[in-house]
């Protein structure tokens, strides 16, 4: 029965440890892609001239999983709620924000850009997307050094707490 309780353990934390592993994998995928929203929102405003609703839409229709749920239903909630643009924009990023493997830095990009979205004129808009994107860029950077450095420890660190935790009780 030990045994059994052991191996369970040993398979709970090795899970654990690839499961964080999964998430620091993740988010340089993620900033890209949040990456490429923006410049596809930013696409449709200059160029297609679309309202910020609508814009969205076409975002969503055209971005993965999760990060299309974020601008599908921020565009909805527009249409939808006698909300500001940024109260809107803020409870989305509350909402959206468990369900990635984003960060915290990444969050603080999209809420000050969320602070901006619709208060300028095209030019105005694009330099703050750019601006956006820019901190993106150093963002994925870090994410990226992150990786890098800690993806096959944080897996190994989850097999070895197990095997130290079945030693101690042992």
């Amino acid at each position: 029965m030990k045994w059994i309780g052991a191996l369970l353990l040993l398979c709970a934390t090795t899970w654990g440890g690839y499961e964080f592993a999964r998430k620091l994998n993740n988010r340089p995928k993620q900033i890209r892609e949040l990456k490429n929203a923006l410049q596809v929102l930013e696409a449709e405003i200059l160029f297609g001239q679309a309202p910020i609703k609508e814009a969205c839409e076409k975002v969503a229709n055209q971005v993965p999983a999760p990060l299309s749920w974020f601008f599908k239903e921020f565009s909805e909630q527009l249409g939808h709620c006698g909300s500001s643009l940024y109260e809107v924009w803020e409870d989305r990023l509350q909402q959206y924000w468990p369900m990635s493997a984003l960060g915290d830095g990444e969050k603080e990009v999209m809420r000050q850009f969320g602070q901006t979205l619709g208060q300028h004129d095209f030019t105005g808009q694009q330099k703050h997307i750019r601006l956006a994107l820019s901190h993106l860029e150093r963002e994925l950077e870090d994410a990226l050094e992150q990786q890098q450095r800690y993806s096959k420890m944080v897996k190994s660190l989850g097999f070895l707490t197990g095997l130290l935790l079945i030693l101690l009780f042992i």
